[in-house]
């Protein structure tokens, strides 16, 4: 416009003069310029290299303070997020939160955990879970619904919340429930009587951690030996043995109203059968071995992967 009015260019000899003049690429004016001519085509000159040196600052910003980094993050969670169904979200990335991530994928696991604070899981993820393919982070505040909807809580099958205040924890137990009546709920409580609270809120279980760890210690005194035994089993990755659940909800046909001495459970697939859990939610402990297994039960057994796997196609259909 500059050029249009100042000196009569045409519309495509000011277009043509402007890019010349941006461009520094050194050709000659279209026509001989006035004064204001002159004047103007200076002026252009230097807001153009203005702009410029403005974009190449806030392009090498954008690179070196990792904004560029953390666009390329935010488009692979999105992505991840995309295809993302029966996984477990971890609310809180503090001490429990980070143990329950770590467990959760030593189990293969998909876990997607949500923390508010920056930083925390950069500092962690290098050490731990940078290369674990389940491992989502999701920036924010877990009492915020939209964050639980961003997470897809609605095809989630588990979710952990360890906040340290019972209250948020409150709030995000009701708020799961609500867009997932399924889902296993585990929530942390702190204060006396908020694991009652949590229950009624929905929480299928609440840990106390101060509780359970008092009540470790406790049982180190006077029992030792079976606590390690129990932990040796349960909490470390290098054992051969687990303790695993089979639910009986599809058992095969051929086990049906036979007993467990009639099943020979232990010589056909080398696990042992140490509990049962009923209709009625009841717990069996050491079950008789006249003691007829039903549909509606769940059977808790010792072994090792193979024998566990075996004893499971015994009645599973």
């Amino acid at each position: 416009m500059g050029f249009y009015s100042i000196e009569g260019f045409s519309l495509i000899e000011s277009f043509y003069m402007t890019m010349i003049t941006i461009s520094t690429v050194g050709f000659e004016e279209v026509r001989q310029l006035s004064s204001n001519g002159m004047l103007f085509t200076s002026f252009l000159i230097i807001i153009s290299f203005g702009v410029f040196a403005y974009f190449i600052t806030n392009a090498t910003r954008f690179i070196l303070d990792g904004e560029f980094r953390n666009f390329l993050k935010i488009r692979k969670m999105e992505k991840s997020l995309k295809n993302l169904k029966d996984h477990v979200i971890v609310c809180g990335f503090g001490r429990n939160g980070k143990q329950a991530c770590l467990d959760l994928l030593m189990d293969n696991e998909k876990v997607l955990v949500i923390e508010k604070t920056e930083g925390i899981i950069e500092d962690d993820i290098n050490k731990d879970l940078s290369n674990n393919k389940n491992f989502i982070h999701l920036q924010g505040n877990a009492v915020h619904e939209e964050i639980l909807l961003k997470s897809k809580i609605e095809d989630a099958k588990a979710l952990i919340t360890t906040l340290p205040s019972d209250a948020d924890n409150l709030f995000i137990v009701l708020t799961a429930r609500e867009f997932n009546k399924d889902m296993t709920i585990i929530s942390r409580a702190t204060e006396d009587h908020s694991d009652i609270k949590l229950k009624r809120a929905g929480a299928t279980n609440v840990i106390m951690p101060d509780k359970v760890g008092g009540t470790r210690m406790a049982k180190l005194v006077s029992q030792p030996d079976v606590i390690e035994f129990i932990e040796a089993i349960l909490l470390r990755s290098s054992v051969d043995v687990n303790i695993e659940e089979i639910s009986c909800a599809n058992m095969n046909p051929s086990v049906l109203n036979k007993s467990i001495k009639e099943l020979r459970i232990r010589a056909n697939s080398g696990a042992n059968l140490i509990g049962i859990k009923n209709k009625d939610n009841n717990f069996i402990f050491n079950p008789s071995p006249d003691l007829r297994i039903t549909t509606h039960d769940k059977l808790f057994v010792m072994g090792t992967p193979e024998q566990i796997k075996q004893m499971a196609t015994i009645f599973i259909s």
